[in-house]
Formats: C-alpha cells, structure tokens, sequence
C-alpha cells in the first residue's frame, strides 16, 4: 500500500502553495466562529486547549480565562460523552458572566451523540475522521470496493445528522486527522500514509459538500514534524487541485515540553508558516495551556511583516519532491555529507566559561575567526579560522580554511585540500559554478540576509541542483537581537524546513547574545526534531486535556530526568487512550493513562503490561527497557 501511495504522490503536480519565492499568504476562505472569523485575510488566530475535567465548570472557566488573557483566540474543551457536551452549556455560561463572549471549541472523539450536543452550544466542534464514526482497531482487513463503499456509506449516515445541525445552528466544524489515529478502513486502501490522512479527512468534506456545508476547517497533525509538514502540503496540493479553499489549522501533536516542544511545532508550523499556509494555530506544550500562547504568538508574529522583502528568483520547476522525504545528493568530505549525518559548527563565544564535559554534546567544529584562541577544545572538534589566520598558522593539524567567494575562485587554497566556501545567493554566478562542479574537497557555507530567508536558501540549493553540484552545503544563520526562545523558535523554522526536505549538511547558528552552550542545544534539538541526526531519546507526550487520567506535566518530566540518555530510545507518554496507541506507532516504548491511578506500558504498538499503579509505573517501564536491553547506565 505504501508502494502505490507514493507512486500516486509522485504523479500529480508539485504546487501546494501560491509561490515558493515570494511571501504571500494562501487566501483560504471566511469562516465565521461567532465573533471571531477564520481565514481570509483575518490574522492568522491562535488556541489552546483545557486541561480541566470539562464537568468542573469552574475550573474550566477559570483555565479559559487564563488562556484569553494569554492572547488566545479561541479555546478548545473535550467532551468525550454526552454529559460533558450537555456540561459545555454552563462552561459557556460561566464565561458570559464574566464578561467572557470569545469562541468555545469542543474536541470529540469515538461519540457522535455528544458532538451532536456539543454543536448546538459551542461555536466550533472538531471531530477526527479516524473514530468519529470509523474504527481504529489496528485490524488488517482487505476490503472490497463494495466493503469499502458500504463503510462510507454508513459513515455518512452517522455524519448527516451533525451537518445538518452545523448548519442549523451556524457552528463551524474542523475535520482534523491525526496521523495516530488513521482507521483500519483507510490503512487497508492507503496505508500509513500521508495521502491515507488526507484522504481520510476529504472523505468527510465530500459529505459535506454534498449537504451544502462549506463552515469546514481542515488540520493534519502528526508527532513527527516531517509527517505534518508533508500531510498538510500534500492536502493543500489535493485542494488546489479539487478547487477547494478551506482555511487550515496547523499544529505538530504531543509536540512533548521545554525546549524539545518548541522546536518540533517550530520546524512543522513555521515551515508551512513561511510558505502562505496556515489560518490558525495551536502549539501542543505537555505544559500549563496558557504557557502555549506566547511561544504560538512569536511564531505567528514573524509573518506579520514579511512582505515587502528581498526579491527572490522565481523556482519554475522545484526539484524536490515536497511531499516525501529524499536526501539531496552530495560528495564526502571530510565527515561532511554523502551519508554522514549533518554536522554541527558553532561559533567561539568568549563568555562560554563553562568550557566542556565529557558528557556534553559537542559541534564537530567551532569557527574561531581570526582568533589564535583554542583554549578548553576538546581534541576532536576541528577548528575553522578566516583564510588569512588559517595561513599564518604555525600548525595547521586539525585547522580548516574559511574562504570568501573572492578568495576561493583566486585559487587560494590548493584544490585538493579541504576548505569551507562562505557564500550568498548572489555569488553563485557561472563562473562559480563552473568551479564548483569539479571541486571535491569543498564544503559550502551558505548564507542569508533575505527577510524571507528560508525562501532564499531554498532557491540557492535549487541552483546547486539545477546545475549538479553536489558540494555539501551548512546551513548558516545569523540572529540578531533574539532571546534564547525567539532564537530557538526563528532557526528551528529556517533551518528545520530546509532539513525536512533533505538539503542541508550542517547547521551553523550564530546570535549576537545567546551563549554558545545554549545555541549548542539548540542545534543538536533541530536535527532531533527534523529526524536528521538523533542524540539523545526522543519523548512524545500529548499537552494533556481533560481526558488525562495522571499527572501528565510531572510524569513526564520523571521519564525525561532518568531516559533521557537512552540514545535513539523513543517513549511516548500519552494521557489517554484516544491516540495513544496510533501516535506512539513508531515510538520504542509506550506510557498510556487507562483508568484513574491506572497506566498501561506498550513495547511498540503492543500492550505489555496493564493496570499498573501510578506509584510504581515508571519504575516498571524502567524495567520494561532493561528487559528489552534497551538500557544503558548514565554517564556521571
């Protein structure tokens, strides 16, 4: 199945987007949340989601006070039955008496009676294709066009009743896939796909379009950044292509806490951020709601001037597939490229006191300029110095040449000697090139001052392509005036889109106020998140809802405080069933709530053990993973 889904991927057009030079915002159409309008040219709004047990009224308006005050738009509450839809009526009205008149969301999943409720009350409901009416038991069946086509007839029959009330009612409903929950019905056609996700979601829309409903939105979410990025492509392609304009919402599931959480729902929303998509977000923290909304407004600000910027080249033909992930190809150098995972360089910062342990991540290499400064190096990282210190070295054992455009074509570097080739857009003119083409022993650094600048990088790699170079190229980024958050947030997007696309050898991120150590972290938690290098063990953890049936926040950081050492070890640690099983699909181990103080363990997608005492359930997946000889002592 997977076979024939990327045969159909790889034959339809590649455009998902208005233009992937220029800056400009798809225009999707107007649907109206009571006060609060969705897509168009509103801004682009931003939501949360409660915590709270949705049947304490007080406490749910209180967290949804929180969240407006944050600077939400609209804020989103599980009802996972009927009385917890019929309960979002005093929700509604506890808000009004305090002054309260934004949007309410209901989240349902598996009960249609309750998104029945729910939508005679709230403004907005959002179901998932994958359970609203379908089933999700990780079932292989072979189905026949007739099997398949009495699914989706029932399907509609059960879906009719709640369009029709939307459209009595004038609530808006998102139809939102999570990749964790795609029906056995869907994977039996598709497979674990991302064509199986949009499918999925369009059978829905279909429906809808045949009962004159058109209040839809549509959201692709996955844990895997990479997964979102090219779900949510692949539907925007699947609309152009069908003549539909629906706005989307955008978000990178069980993104997990801390710095790990931001940079995964960075690299997936702010890569289709940067390209025109996206009407509305939701950043998913395993934190406080409220504590989501600051870090989705930094995302979302950054596009509030965009336009004018830099002119761009205009990419006619990409030669990349946007919709399924390939390595660019390249030349070994060195450790650089070919099959070697990208490398890290860092700058050399002064106020980095600290100096390094063994047990640190290091960068491969550290740029020391026209410094003479190698002070507290560990042996094994390289050391790059600005062409003319590099030449007046007394050794140059372990010392690479950083050339200007100008220095590399005047030959002032042997060609056979490993050199880095600093450059911009700009310089790669035919003379270049032409040099380029026959140079195997040269690493680029690519730079921008574009505004706009992962659409800048972008089309100098399609020049490299275009003309078969296959020099490996580091990703350079310089940020100014940025905390560590805003930097954190900026890079994941610029540098993350371009590796989740298979372009780019390295990373080399600079600021003029962030220490070393933290733009250190930083970088290795891009690769992590973009898939492309992995350093450490890798958390999914949902950002807790009312459906959460243990302390999910302390939980998760009890996990992440004795694995988090375990190297290429995935753990997800989901609140509840509802998408446990499908997100974790390809995570190592599994934590899941199965009743109050109750937690299962899954090895894979396979419960292992059940009913386990909170007291006791992280020592018992300890021991699960030593079981399983995933376990390796921490270093001191």
């Amino acid at each position: 199945m997977a076979l024939i889904a990327f045969m159909i991927v790889n034959t339809v057009s590649k455009k998902y987007c208005n233009d992937l030079s220029s800056y400009s915002r798809f225009v999707s159409r107007v649907v109206n949340i009571a006060v609060i309008p969705l897509g168009g040219d509103n801004p682009i709004r931003i939501q949360s989601m409660t915590t709270t047990d949705t049947m304490d009224t007080k406490a749910t308006v209180e967290q949804c006070i929180r969240i407006y005050k944050a600077g939400a738009d609209y804020v989103r509450i599980t009802a996972p039955s009927i009385k917890e839809a019929e309960n979002l009526a005093n929700i509604k009205e506890g808000l009004k008496e305090k002054g309260y008149s934004k949007p309410l969301i209901a989240d349902i999943h598996f009960t249609p009676n309750a998104a029945e409720i729910a939508a005679r009350i709230v403004e907005k409901v959002r179901i998932n294709p994958g359970n609203y009416a379908d089933k999700k038991r990780f079932v292989v069946k072979e189905y026949s066009e007739e099997d398949y086509t009495s699914e989706l007839n029932r399907i509609r029959e059960k879906f009719t009743p709640l369009i029709k009330i939307c459209k009595e009612y004038g609530t808006a409903l998102r139809i939102g896939t999570n990749h964790g929950s795609l029906s056995d019905r869907i994977m039996s056609r598709y497979g674990d796909t991302t064509i199986g996700m949009v499918e999925s979601a369009l059978e829905f829309v279909r429906i809808c379009e045949e009962l004159n409903f058109y209040d839809i939105v549509l959201s692709m979410k996955a844990s895997n950044p990479k997964v979102m990025v090219q779900a949510n492509r692949l539907l925007m392609n699947k609309m152009i292509e069908e003549g539909m304009n629906y706005p989307i919402h955008l978000g990178v599931t069980e993104a997990g806490e801390g710095e790990d959480g931001r940079i995964k729902s960075s690299i997936g929303i702010g890569t289709l951020l940067e390209d025109g998509i996206g009407d509305t977000i939701r950043v998913s923290l395993t934190e406080e709601p409220e504590a989501e909304i600051p870090v989705a407004v930094k995302l979302v600000k950054r596009y509030s001037k965009r336009t004018p910027h830099k002119s761009i080249p205009a990419i006619i033909d990409y030669p990349v597939n946007p919709f399924a992930y390939l390595e660019r190809i390249t030349n070994k150098v060195g450790n650089i490229g070919n099959n070697n995972v990208p490398v890290v360089v860092l700058s050399h910062d002064a106020t980095n006191v600290k100096g390094w342990s063994e047990s640190d991540i290091i960068p491969e290499y550290l740029y020391l300029g026209n410094s003479s400064y190698s002070h507290s190096i560990p042996q094994n990282i390289k050391k790059i110095y600005d062409y003319d210190q590099w030449s007046s070295l007394d050794t140059q054992a372990d010392c690479l040449p950083l050339l200007t455009a100008e220095q590399y074509l005047k030959g002032f570097v042997k060609s056979d000697e490993i050199k880095f080739l600093s450059l911009f857009i700009e310089d790669l003119e035919t003379e270049l090139i032409d040099k380029l083409a026959s140079d195997e022993n040269c690493v680029i650094v690519l730079n921008t001052d574009n505004t706009h600048a992962m659409a800048e990088l972008r089309r100098a790699f399609v020049i490299l392509i275009e003309n078969n170079i296959t020099v490996p190229v580091i990703i350079k980024r310089y940020y100014k005036n940025l905390g560590e958050e805003k930097l954190m947030l900026h890079s994941s997007t610029d540098v993350g889109g371009l590796l989740i696309d298979g372009l780019g050898d390295g990373i080399w991120i600079t600021s003029d106020n962030v220490p070393m150590e933290d733009i250190n972290k930083i970088s290795f938690g891009i690769l992590q998140a973009s898939g492309t290098r992995i350093s450490k063990a890798e958390f999914i953890s949902c950002p807790s809802c009312g459906r959460t049936l243990f302390a999910l926040q302390e939980t998760t950081a009890k996990i992440r405080a004795r694995t988090n050492h375990l190297k290429g070890v995935k753990i997800a640690i989901m609140g509840c069933i509802v998408n446990g099983p499908g997100e974790m699909a390809d995570a190592h181990y599994g934590y899941v709530g199965s009743g109050p103080g109750k937690i299962s363990l899954y090895k894979g997608k396979d419960v292992v053990k059940k009913n386990i005492d909170t007291e006791i359930a992280v020592d018992e997946l300890i021991d699960l993973i030593k079981e399983n000889g995933d376990w390796v002592e921490p270093s001191h």
